[in-house]
């Protein structure tokens, strides 16, 4: 490969800076170099330092300024998402922002233009657009063999007395912005269009802090589609994480497997509504329909973080799209507003 990496800085180095983005770019060698971190806890920041030989500093300012770094990854709490990412933009570095893009769309919309009137790019880690899991279930849904959809589910949820960061408000904690953040997005995805109209309730149950741990929203999509989604911290029996009705099947699985019956239409004739008395008394007629089951485990061919990061790279170095826009991530934050405002959290 005959361009350099691209030197990168990680600010943050917690579960999402440590394993999805600093120890992903070394595994990407050939493509991205980690020259800088910053944390607040010297034992990271001297981890960090072992594994990379890069160099660290406390103060995440100092590594905005650090004039070797073009990419400066933000993996920090919610809440100093806006403010950080803004600054390294003002700096000249393209920035890679962990989900939640932003605690609300003001922020969002001074991300994006502190981007376009820096010339810089910036993405968002939405990655799960690119799990093996919703990418198959796109493709059974876009074959059509379920038939017309009449509700789609999404859930994740379990039992979890939280109490980290993420359980505080004042940190921008809570289910809808840690893990709402991906279901939603990939319900976003899926109705293809704007959210004509929804409900949702968001309680605090289980976890300490203040922040909401149940989150449930029903939204239609201006294309018609009706998209249920849960992520809850206080289920303790789990719901199936996908489960997709359509007029001529249906679907049930999780992230590793799915389960899935259908039948042809054209293999049998319309019913017709009957206005004399049900013979017998019955309540119907029963009728065999040519079934067809089947079942697939979820395999991905690769992980999903290095094809985020490669495509990263391509976008700096070869101005090759971005997978994520900021533009399309948006419209999550911006509905998220929505959700806080109706269900009074």
């Amino acid at each position: 490969m005959s361009a350099q990496p691209v030197k990168a800085g990680v600010i943050g180095l917690g579960r999402s800076g440590w394993y999805l983005h600093l120890l992903v770019m070394k595994q990407l060698a050939d493509r991205f170099q980690v020259v800088a971190v910053s944390d607040p806890v010297e034992e990271r920041r001297n981890e960090a330092v072992q594994e990379t030989g890069c160099t660290a500093y406390a103060d995440p300012e100092q590594l905005i300024n650090d004039d070797r770094i073009e990419l400066v990854v933000v993996a920090t709490p919610s809440h100093t998402h806006a403010d950080l990412t803004v600054k390294a933009l003002e700096a000249g570095k393209h920035v890679l922002v962990e989900k939640p893009m932003a605690v609300n769309v003001q922020e969002a919309d001074r991300m994006i233009a502190a981007a376009k009137q820096n010339d810089r790019l910036l993405t968002v880690y939405q990655l799960r657009r690119l799990d093996p899991d919703y990418v198959r279930l796109k493709e059974i849904i876009d074959s059509g063999i379920l038939g017309p959809l009449v509700l789609v589910k999404f859930a994740r949820n379990s039992y979890n007395r939280r109490r980290d960061w993420q359980t505080l408000r004042k940190f921008g904690g809570g289910m809808l912005n840690n893990w709402g953040s991906h279901i939603v997005d990939q319900a976003l995805q899926l109705i293809d269009g704007e959210v004509d109209r929804f409900f949702a309730d968001m309680q605090h149950t289980v976890s300490a802090g203040d922040a909401d741990d149940h989150v449930k929203i029903v939204m239609k999509g201006a294309n018609g589609m009706v998209v249920d989604i849960e992520v809850s911290n206080c289920v303790a029996y789990p719901s199936p994480e996908y489960f997709v009705v359509g007029k001529y099947g249906t679907l049930t699985g999780s992230t590793r497997k799915f389960t899935y019956k259908y039948y042809d239409p054209t293999q049998v004739p319309e019913p017709v509504a009957e206005e004399g008395p049900a013979e017998g008394r019955a309540y119907g007629k029963p009728e065999t329909l040519p079934w067809v089951e089947k079942e697939e485990e979820i395999k991905a061919s690769e992980d999903v973080k290095v094809i985020f990061y490669r495509n990263l790279y391509d976008a700096i170095r070869k101005g090759e799209p971005l997978l994520v826009s900021p533009e399309s991530v948006r419209r999550q934050i911006a509905f998220f507003d929505e959700v806080r405002e109706q269900s009074g959290f």
